[in-house]
């Protein structure tokens, strides 16, 4: 089973992606991307910008007073010549050069070259900017698809007028924008250098302790949990750490628990086997014998009798005794919580346990303190405990002993101590008294009757009262158990 866990996990492993891997990806797509949208955004800006300023250059130098009437003044003379001439006084405004930027003079009725910077070799394109200048209008328009920016201005003069014509080539921007894509290009490539150091750390940083706790949970899966994951960080890791600690702790005592409560069981079972084989047999043998010999002397078949009706009550003993645990193990034993007197169910115990005692020609002697406090509880059942308590010092000590009841209160609660001085309890069996089925003296118990179940079902009684037993014994000389109730009574929980 545990091999088939390991393997499940081991396959499902295979087929997935790691979470480091995956981390290095996200990183590496989140950075990629980064750079993309920035160059897009620098490159829209740059063309944005360039272009904002051509035109509004455009405007500003055109709309001067004194170019406007010399040009004019040109133009009515029909000297375009001069008119380019005035306009390379205003080159260094308006940002002409050979290279990029260019100025021409055109027929105002054909848009035919006239003059300008430089000339073209195949004349001029009609572009919309120059249709609308020989319809007369300012032409300012931008065509963003277009490879480049023009300006086309009439002038009135002459028998036909003539069009300012101002072209941009966008060689200035275009490499702008390709000197701003190589910077980013060589950008991306730093950072993704950088990146991969980075992710190597972080991923490894995140990663590292999930693949301690995944080791770790295999092996708890696999039922070892001696393989604790150590991590001090504050983050939301260590505290899955400590949790998974935590939980690993907590689920070995469950699993302690659980073979520690099979092995008690099974034990329990055997007991009861053993307990209730040992009467079965002893009248079904005594029966087999009366019913083989019919003739049998009249009082050997009474003491034959006798037997089979002892190991009869000591099987109905067993049985009750037995399904009273269970009750309480299954928490359905009602309580008749009470004011009564602690004190008069002392003395009615004492009392009823006198003549056993006498019997057994031990000194039994009784010391109540004054002033001993009504408690609340179940009346009946705590002087079950009591008895319990008197008749196990009363079997477990030779004729002749010694056995004393006291009983007191102190710090809000009642006490009964019952002492003697008879067999004891082993040092190493202390611990053992209260457990189901044990006896000091099993051959004893046996004739005497007991099942040893009794300082169980009185433990039982005493926790549901909210109280404990305390007992201290030395072998060979006496035992002392004391309870201890408290006056007030059990906690609402612990009645129910």
């Amino acid at each position: 089973m545990k091999q088939d866990s390991s393997k499940k996990a081991g396959t499902a492993r295979s087929g997935l992606v790691s979470l480091y891997t995956k981390l290095v990806l996200i990183i590496f797509v989140l950075i990629i991307a980064l750079m993309v949208v920035t160059g897009v955004f620098l490159t829209r800006g740059v063309s944005s910008f360039y272009t904002n300023e051509f035109y509004d250059q455009m405007q500003e130098v055109f709309s001067s007073v004194g170019l406007a009437e010399d040009l004019r003044e040109s133009a009515a003379a029909g000297d375009y010549e001069h008119m380019a001439a005035i306009i390379r006084t205003y080159a260094g405004q308006l940002g002409i050069d050979s290279g990029t930027r260019n100025f021409h003079i055109l027929s105002g009725d054909t848009g035919a070259w006239l003059a300008g910077s430089t000339q073209p070799e195949n004349g001029i394109e009609i572009t919309p900017n120059i249709v609308t200048a020989i319809e007369g209008g300012n032409g300012y328009a931008y065509d963003p698809g277009a490879d480049y920016m023009d300006v086309a201005l009439p002038i009135d003069g002459g028998s036909t007028g003539y069009i300012i014509y101002v072209v941009d080539n966008k060689s200035t921007m275009t490499s702008l924008n390709d000197q701003l894509i190589s910077i980013i290009v060589d950008a991306l490539i730093v950072g993704l250098v950088i990146s991969v150091l980075l992710c190597l750390i972080l991923a490894r940083a995140i990663t590292s302790p999930i693949q301690d706790l995944t080791r770790a949970a295999e092996k708890v899966a696999g039922g070892d949990f001696t393989d604790k994951v150590e991590n001090d960080s504050k983050d939301e890791i260590g505290v899955l750490t400590r949790t998974f600690n935590d939980m690993a702790g907590q689920l070995e005592d469950t699993l302690d628990d659980l073979t520690k409560s099979e092995q008690m069981r099974r034990e329990f079972v055997a007991n009861v086997s053993h307990e209730l084989r040992t009467p079965i047999t002893s009248v079904r043998s005594y029966a087999e014998t009366l019913e083989d010999e019919p003739d049998m002397p009249e009082d050997t078949r009474q003491r034959f009798l006798e037997v089979i009706l002892n190991e009869s009550d000591r099987m109905t003993k067993i049985v009750q005794d037995l399904l009273t645990l269970s009750r309480f193990d299954a928490g359905s034993i009602e309580f008749s919580f009470a004011e009564f007197s602690f004190e008069k169910s002392v003395r009615d115990v004492y009392n009823a346990m006198a003549m056993e005692a006498q019997a057994h020609g031990h000194h039994f002697v009784l010391e109540l303190e004054p002033d001993i406090p009504k408690i609340r509880g179940d009346r009946q059942r705590v002087e079950q405990v009591l008895i319990n308590m008197v008749s196990n010092a009363v079997k477990y000590t030779k004729d002749g002993g010694r056995i004393s009841v006291s009983a007191g209160t102190k710090n809000g609660e009642v006490w009964c101590s019952v002492r003697d001085n008879g067999i004891g309890i082993p040092a190493e069996d202390t611990q053992k008294v209260f457990d189901r089925f044990y006896r000091v003296d099993k051959a004893r118990s046996r004739e005497s009757g007991g099942t040893g179940l009794g300082l169980s079902i009185a433990q039982e009684i005493v926790v549901r009262h909210g109280g404990h037993i305390e007992l201290q014994s030395r072998l060979g000389h006496g035992t002392v158990i004391t309870v201890y109730l408290p006056v007030e009574g059990p906690s609402d929980e612990k009645q129910r």
